[in-house]
């Protein structure tokens, strides 16, 4: 694990963020774009746009088209059978269905109580907001290589809460049409109203435009690769979106009291998403750094997924020595994680100094792994360091509010002198007569 002396030299290295325009796909993945996009396109962005625009005008053919180039999938029908979600639970471990349960209804719990925080109209004097629900979501479900039922939950769970009416999912299937069981369980317990096979910017387009088999929706939810995400940003404006998405990133916070054999553990949870995944570990020990280091090459060798975790720390992980913690939580801050993990003394004392993260766990007992699975916020979080404006995935994001005007005479005597002459400043003579009329003697026999 590459381990660097400084703030300075930390932002210069391990903490510089690639942008957006920066990324990059693989060549076996270009290649496979190319001949199913044309060869015309140069760029992901060009090969996004002519899948967005097929999928606009032809419907279900580009959908499936697409979904057979990209995903080897032949399939004939987009939308899951209500039969097939319910026969799979048969083919899911019980003890499985009982965590996916059990994490489900804290889930809701949690964003039920969010949701009484949020749903709050108010009228005073005749002024005031409502609050309402989206009536329809499409949520990316991602997976191939790993199936994420987890993130099923994660997004369809709070639409739910804030009381969305109509909730649907799309999802990768394999090269029979089959998605896989565990995700349909997920979407089962979440309460889904439909299940679609189909992925990355097609499925993108599908939500956003509509199809024949696919309802068009409100808002597109969810994570997803490079071509979900540029999709997502195409479309928004047709509908709206949650966020862009990018790699997963933890920045763990350790003092010279972490135990080593944790900070690696939380690293490398991470790490082991994929290869892009950002794992820093922020120190004033340099003792902890160099026995993190260790536990992480000691640890790497127990996992399934080795290589994928070990090309993450070869890649952009590490860690960086600092003087102080203020030092540490200043340079975190800055960086704006997905995920801020405090292993030191007293932690909670520390939380106040926490500005730009996604979540923020706070001292040994509370790991990032929990907050992934069962905690009960969601783990879809801002990246990229969009943390510094955004929020995780929440009731919020599935709510709109609507301005409310209701005054009676009086109140329409006492606010509309001050807008009529704002009017006539602007030279909008019509606003300000409007206004005028129902002041003047003519709008007095109104009635």
């Amino acid at each position: 694990m590459k381990i660097v002396l400084g703030a300075d030299e930390g932002r210069r290295t391990l903490l510089r963020r690639q942008s957006w325009g920066e990324t990059t796909v693989p060549d076996a993945v270009w290649s496979v774009t190319r001949e199913a996009v044309g060869a015309e396109v140069a760029t992901v962005e060009q090969a996004v746009r002519k899948i967005l625009r097929d999928v606009r005008s032809e419907g279900d053919e580009a959908v499936l088209r697409y979904c057979a180039a990209f995903d080897g999938a032949s399939y004939d029908s987009l939308r899951i059978d209500q039969g097939e979600i319910k026969a799979a639970y048969d083919q899911v471990d019980g003890a499985v269905v009982e965590a996916l349960r059990f994490a489900a209804d804290r889930l809701l719990s949690f964003h039920t109580q969010q949701r009484e925080h949020m749903m709050r109209s108010f009228s005073k004097n005749g002024i005031g907001i409502q609050v309402s629900a989206l009536e329809r979501v499409g949520v990316n479900a991602p997976g191939t290589a790993v199936v994420y039922p987890s993130s099923v939950l994660m997004t369809a769970l709070p639409a739910k809460a804030a009381g969305v009416e109509e909730i649907f999912i799309a999802s990768p299937a394999d090269k029979q049409g089959r998605v896989p069981a565990v995700k349909l369980v997920a979407a089962d317990l979440a309460g889904v109203n439909a299940v679609y096979r189909m992925s990355g910017a097609q499925a993108v387009g599908a939500f956003a435009y509509g199809t024949a088999s696919v309802p068009k929706v409100d808002k597109v939810c969810g994570p997803g690769n490079i071509f979900v995400t540029l999709a997502k940003r195409e479309v928004f404006g047709d509908v709206g979106i949650d966020a862009l998405y990018g790699p997963s990133e933890t920045i763990v916070i350790a003092d010279e009291s972490a135990d080593p054999v944790f900070c690696a553990a939380d690293l490398l949870a991470q790490a082991e998403h994929d290869e892009l995944a950002t794992p820093i570990l922020i120190t004033t020990s340099r003792q902890t750094a160099e026995r993190t280091s260790a536990e992480v090459e000691r640890q790497l060798k127990l996992l399934e997924r080795e290589g994928v975790a070990r090309a993450a720390f070869d890649a952009r992980g590490g860690a960086v020595i600092v003087d102080t913690l203020d030092e540490a939580l200043a340079l975190a801050n800055e960086f704006a994680p997905e995920h801020m993990c405090l292993l030191v003394k007293e932690a909670q004392k520390v939380v106040a100094g926490v500005r730009n993260a996604g979540g923020v766990f706070v001292g040994e007992d509370s790991p990032e792994s929990l907050g992934d699975y069962s905690a009960g916020p969601s783990h879809v979080m801002p990246t990229m360091g969009t943390a510094r404006f955004a929020s995780p995935l929440g009731v919020q994001d599935f709510l709109k509010v609507t301005s409310v005007v209701a005054v009676d005479e009086a109140g329409l005597r006492a606010l509309g002198p001050a807008a009529a002459r704002i009017a006539r400043a602007e030279g909008f003579t019509a606003h300000a007569r409007s206004i005028e009329l129902r002041l003047s003697e003519e709008g007095d026999g109104r009635g």
